[in-house]
């Protein structure tokens, strides 16, 4: 067990509530203080980013982020919307997950009535639910997993997601960015709390691990038009939830030429090939039974 694991472990709960509080605050007056000696960064700055680590016209693009960890921004989650759009031009698409969950997914099902599909907002940050609300884009309509897209493709990305027992197989905007040979951008952010897309082996494969809950649960979910369906959905079981190891799988993706650090504004981002993150995750599973849950193997 990796010692940052331990100490999550071992730390009672309010302790890591206070330490999760006083960090935002001392980021919040960081980013005061850029703000007050005139250090905004402009969409162009950005934009200026994003070409440099090889982000390119046409390209598509899942983005998992953290506002506060780019730096100050002139317009907030405009700017960064803006140069992602701007970069990838008319013919690319962005997605980005839209969870209306912050907690485990037993925890969600069982104590939300619904899924509302244009009102029920994303827990996954400001940029994502600034990005939810932008005039064309598209939400998946999935209980716990949505994903909202933005582009020529958005509605392939997002459409067949809908009545789904599990939110991550073929087809799910997860695997079809993997099968549309997307990237994957985590800025600010890193497996360990934005690694949804490692879910898509789970579905992928007849997993060893039973890391789903037992129960399957009807949930109802309302669409665009505002009619209600009732569907089925698994979760995934808090227990092995806490297994996860993520972050240790980041040197086996590094070492295969997958995934590359580099930064965007002042965040650490790593930037992913999806479909070569989705094969190597299939070959290291088969050979050497490398999961989240087992980053050195079996």
């Amino acid at each position: 067990m990796a010692l940052k694991d331990f100490i999550r472990k071992s730390t009672p709960g309010f302790i890591l509530d206070w330490n999760r509080r006083r960090k935002k605050k001392r980021r919040n007056a960081q980013l005061m203080k850029q703000k007050s000696d005139a250090k905004a960064i402009t969409t162009q700055d950005l934009v200026d980013d994003l070409k440099s680590i090889g982000i390119q016209t046409g390209d598509t693009v899942l983005v998992h982020s953290s506002l506060s960890k780019i730096g100050y921004l002139e317009d907030g989650p405009k700017t960064f919307v803006d140069a992602l759009l701007q970069v990838v031009g008319e013919n690319g698409n962005i997605l980005m997950p839209t969870s209306p969950n912050a907690v485990y997914q037993l925890n969600y099902i069982r104590n939300t009535p619904f899924f509302d599909v244009k009102n029920s907002p994303s827990k996954t940050g400001k940029i994502t639910e600034y990005f939810r609300t932008l005039p064309g884009a598209v939400r998946s309509i999935h209980p716990t997993e949505p994903v909202s897209a933005f582009g020529p493709r958005a509605k392939y990305f997002t459409e067949d997601h809908f009545g789904q027992i599990t939110p991550y197989n073929e087809n799910s905007p997860f695997y079809r960015v993997s099968a549309e040979n997307g990237k994957i951008l985590y800025v600010g952010v890193t497996l360990d709390n934005a690694g949804t897309n490692l879910h898509t082996l789970e579905d992928a494969v007849d997993f060893k691990f039973p890391i789903y809950y037992q129960e399957i649960f009807d949930f109802k979910v309302i669409d665009e038009k505002g009619e209600e369906h009732l569907i089925k959905t698994k979760v995934h079981d808090p227990e092995w939830s806490k297994k996860r190891k993520c972050d240790e799988l980041i040197p086996m993706f590094e070492e295969a030429g997958v995934m590359k650090k580099v930064k965007i504004g002042q965040a650490p981002t790593l930037i992913v090939d999806a479909a070569g993150f989705f094969t190597v995750m299939k070959e290291q599973y088969k050979k050497n039974g490398v999961t989240m849950y087992t980053p050195k193997g079996s």
